[in-house]
């Protein structure tokens, strides 16, 4: 295992977002997978407190046109951290704080996925909220902050 994940690391790719002095290295996939992710974690908690009943007067509806975006800063994400995983695998891929967030990931997308059908698809005429909405909205919320966290640990731990 230990020299498959120092193969990935030795990578060209590898190399280059680790060793380059280039700002268009490191740091910017850093601060690309930054930004990515405050626009899932952000979009996301701004649905999530809608649903838990923060600013009522807004409708609900509308909010389903943040969808495209949340996807859009997904896929960055998605990508920008392969980048910084294929960079360090040797410590990301052997560290269980790594598999915590990607838990938290996988659960926050299929939660993000699942207000989607089961609340949007599922409001009243009058904009009534579904039964589930906030249960879900909780879980949405529980589901970032715990990826955020996580990912943030994989830094110091």
């Amino acid at each position: 295992m230990t020299a498959f994940l120092d193969t990935i690391e030795n990578l060209g790719l590898s190399t280059w977002v680790r060793e380059s002095p280039s700002k268009l290295a490191y740091p910017t996939i850093l601060w690309l997978h930054v930004m990515g992710m405050g626009v899932v974690a952000g979009i996301s908690a701004m649905i999530s407190l809608r649903l838990l009943g923060v600013s009522p007067k807004t409708p609900v509806q509308p909010l389903e046109r943040l969808y495209p975006l949340i996807w859009w800063g997904f896929g960055v994400n998605a990508v920008t951290g392969t980048a910084l995983l294929l960079a360090s695998a040797s410590k990301r891929l052997v560290d269980p704080t790594f598999y915590v967030k990607m838990i938290f990931i996988f659960a926050g997308v299929a939660v993000l996925q699942l207000t989607r059908n089961k609340v949007f698809r599922s409001l009243g005429p009058d904009g009534a909220l579904p039964d589930r909405a906030r249960t879900l909205a909780w879980a949405g919320l529980i589901c970032w902050l715990g990826a955020v966290t996580a990912g943030r640990l994989l830094a110091y731990i």
